[in-house]
């Protein structure tokens, strides 16, 4: 979700259950989806000539293109390996680790690869090397979430091609390989997509039936045996009701006829891929009141329910979250898995990371990039990890939580 740019959601902390529960949200788009911050772009033209290089060795799968052309959806995928056992699995209410103990996930977005590609500049939006995933593995935490664009994955409607395709793959699975090797959980969410030949460049209401389900088959495929992945399906379906976010089907207000839930769902599973899956509610992710009711059904049984929050949402009080959020708790994980607030303090997220430690609910603070505090907001000044305000409070937050080293 994010700020920067032209728009904010509503601001209604009061806000009953009840009126949750059947209004499909009328936000305006979250803005960083529009446009992110002009002075945080000029760090992803460092990436050109870089992302070919990926060595064998180090991707978990190589992604074959027979022709040597860009591929159309799907893109044609193969393993190299035998299947790994995931990392996470999903016990009624809980994570469970490697080890196999129950944990959260606690950790960071890293925005960029949603973005650069469409418009030209790169790949991701400034450093992905070894050193700069150690500058976030020094915050404590144990999972970045990497936001995609399902036309650049995909190689389609005219992305640049030399940010996409296969090149863009090929990076992606590179990160995710150095995540892996510091003993990071990689969480791939689907983030800008779009119906027809247009080029995907926001954040859509709803997944949509030409492309999104190719981009879960594809992406599915190639990393349904990295033992640190999970899949977040959609990232902020909204204008929507519930019946259309499950079960796909109706008319988006763009004119595209949506997928639901289910069907990504269904298209992750197809390829034998086994690591949970995050599913968010509505209302740009902060409506999970009837998640429960309509949950999609996954063969399985390793659905996690994402909640997104940032101060100026609807749910953003403790009465809020104790209504709506807690009881999908006891039933499934839950992940917010983007994190924020406005104001360049963290007294808003200090206030939720108390309520969901208790709670056992995991969290992923938006976003680890350059960006000003209230257009991001940005946790970072610098790529060194210089913390603005909002971030030092939650790093800190995080170091005092002592996270154990996740062993892949």
């Amino acid at each position: 979700m994010g700020l920067a740019a032209a728009g904010t959601h509503e601001r209604s902390g009061a806000m009953s259950v009840a009126s949750m529960t059947h209004d499909p949200s009328r936000h305006p788009p979250p803005a960083h989806m529009k446009q992110p911050p002009l002075r945080s772009r000029r760090a992803g033209r460092l990436f050109r000539g870089a992302v070919a290089l990926i060595a064998i060795g180090v991707v978990y799968l190589t992604v074959v293109r027979g022709d040597g052309s860009a591929p159309t959806s799907p893109a044609r995928t193969t393993s190299t390996v035998s299947p790994v056992k995931p990392a996470l699995s999903v016990d009624g209410a809980r994570l469970i680790g490697p080890d196999g103990a129950p944990m959260r996930l606690i950790g960071v977005n890293r925005a960029g690869a949603e973005y650069a590609c469409v418009q030209n500049f790169g790949i991701w939006d400034g450093a992905s090397d070894a050193a700069f995933v150690d500058v976030m593995r020094s915050w404590g935490i144990n999972s970045v979430r990497i936001p995609l664009n399902e036309h650049c994955w995909l190689g389609i409607n005219e992305a640049p091609a030399e940010y996409s395709g296969q090149v863009y793959r090929d990076a992606i699975a590179e990160f995710v390989s150095l995540l892996k090797e510091k003993g990071l959980i990689a969480v791939l969410d689907l983030q800008w997509s779009g119906p027809g030949d247009a080029l995907a460049e926001e954040n859509m209401p709803m997944p949509n039936a030409d492309h999104s389900a190719d981009f879960w088959r594809s992406a599915a495929t190639l990393f349904k045996d990295a033992p640190n992945v999970l899949f977040d399906v959609f990232n902020e379906p909204h204008d929507v009701d519930w019946e259309c976010w499950r079960d796909g089907g109706c008319t988006m207000p763009q004119g595209y006829v949506a997928v639901g839930m289910q069907e990504l769902i269904d298209a992750v599973r197809s390829t034998g891929a086994t690591q949970p899956i995050i599913v968010s509610g509505v209302r740009y992710a902060n409506d999970l009141t009837r998640w429960l009711e309509l949950a999609p059904t996954d063969p399985a049984s390793a659905l996690i329910a994402g909640f997104h929050l940032y101060n100026f949402n609807q749910c953003a009080t403790i009465e809020c979250w104790s209504a709506t959020v807690a009881p999908v708790a006891l039933d499934v994980p839950v992940i917010a898995s983007e994190l924020g607030e406005n104001t360049c303090s963290s007294e808003f997220i200090t206030g939720f990371m108390d309520w969901a430690d208790a709670q056992g609910v995991s969290y992923l603070a938006w976003t680890f990039n350059t960006w000003e505090c209230k257009q991001g907001p940005g946790l970072i000044v610098d790529e060194d990890g210089t913390p603005t305000d909002f971030g030092r409070g939650f790093r800190d937050h995080v170091l005092e939580l002592a996270l154990p080293t996740v062993r892949l």
